[in-house]
């Protein structure tokens, strides 16, 4: 396979996962429940087993919240995950109709399962906008799924026009069910690589599975059973790739539509600039700064990160208190670091 600048090897990217590269994938999480209990899911703790909706880390309460988390990233596609998505199918295919509807045909829309649909259920989320599936079957179907409904139903996956293929962890297995089946309907395979989370680091280690090292989630050998498999329509998503781009990619978009004339944007895609509390516009003003260059609120002023530090001296002077804040870009987004000056 070929390898990109993230470590991750493939030979072939879905179009959700070239979405996702860039950073322009929303991530609709559906509801936290699931009939399953897979050892390796990683769903967190205040998810796992709740009726709750997330898109990306802005609960969603009503529609709104979705329209404006996707405006505020100027999303381009939308995964819906969970839990098990088609335990609230309804819901899903609201939500894709709303999304397709609000930004048309091109928003591109992929959705994970780990059931088999039935031909009726992928009909109507095709009629209702949905571009690709990307099955989740059990590691003890893996070796046999030709022999499971999950051949019927992804069979039935590309017939309806849905780009369709297989997302799995990257665990040792017998592999070769899976891809003659997806060599049958042209769809692709994800490998993901294993890793450590709150919520299944005991039963990884009970099954014997070690870290690649103390400074990463991943686990020891993964990578390399994906890099073992050859076929066609292969990708290895790895465990840096997905927190070294996709979350920095998205927050640089974030930033790009929220920052203010002021904010810096950082390689990270967190801002950066100066908090000031205390009666400090008169000094500011008295400096020269633009109106543009400072935003006033109920207990602080909000200016560029070089004023704050500029002026830090002669602020400090008359009692304010002087900061520099490095915060996530999203809607009241968790400080990252603060420097008191």
């Amino acid at each position: 396979m070929e390898k990109d600048n993230s470590g991750s090897f493939f030979n072939y990217l879905p179009e959700g996962c070239r979405l996702c590269c860039t950073g322009s994938k929303m991530v609709l999480f559906v509801t936290g429940l699931c009939g399953r209990n897979c050892f390796y899911c990683p769903v967190s703790n205040e998810r796992r087993g709740k009726d709750i909706i997330f898109a990306n880390e802005r609960l969603v309460e009503k529609d709104d919240d979705l329209i404006e988390e996707a405006v505020s990233m100027d999303a381009l596609g939308t995964g819906i995950t969970g839990g098990e998505p088609l335990l609230r199918l309804e819901r899903v295919i609201n939500y894709i109709k709303l999304l397709k509807n609000r930004f048309g045909s091109a928003h591109h829309i992929h959705l994970y399962t780990a059931h088999a649909p039935t031909k009726v259920v992928l009909e109507s989320l095709r009629k209702a906008g949905l571009d690709e599936i990307r099955f989740h079957p059990p590691p003890d179907v893996w070796k046999n799924i030709n022999h499971t409904y999950y051949r019927d139903s992804i069979l039935a996956a590309h017939r309806t026009g849905l780009s369709t293929g297989i997302e799995i962890p990257s665990i040792a297995s017998d592999f070769s069910g899976i891809l003659s089946l997806l060599l049958e309907v042209d769809g692709f395979l994800n490998m993901n690589e294993l890793e450590f989370s709150e919520t299944n680091a005991s039963e990884l280690k009970k099954r014997g599975f070690v870290l690649v090292d103390d400074d990463s989630s991943a686990v020891l050998g993964s990578k390399e059973v994906a890099e073992s498999i050859t076929g066609n329509k292969l990708r290895f998503c790895s465990s840096g790739f997905k927190d070294a781009v996709q979350m920095r990619e998205r927050f640089k978009r974030i930033a790009k539509k929220s920052a203010r004339y002021f904010d810096e944007i950082t390689d990270d895609g967190t801002l950066v600039y100066g908090v000031v509390r205390g009666k400090c516009l008169e000094i500011l003003k008295e400096a020269g700064v633009m109106e543009d260059m400072y935003s006033v609120l109920d207990d602080s002023v909000e200016t560029a990160a070089w004023i704050a530090e500029d002026l830090a001296i002669e602020l400090k002077k008359t009692g304010c208190s002087v900061s520099i804040i490095e915060r996530y870009p999203m809607k009241n987004g968790m400080i990252a670091e603060m420097t008191p000056l």
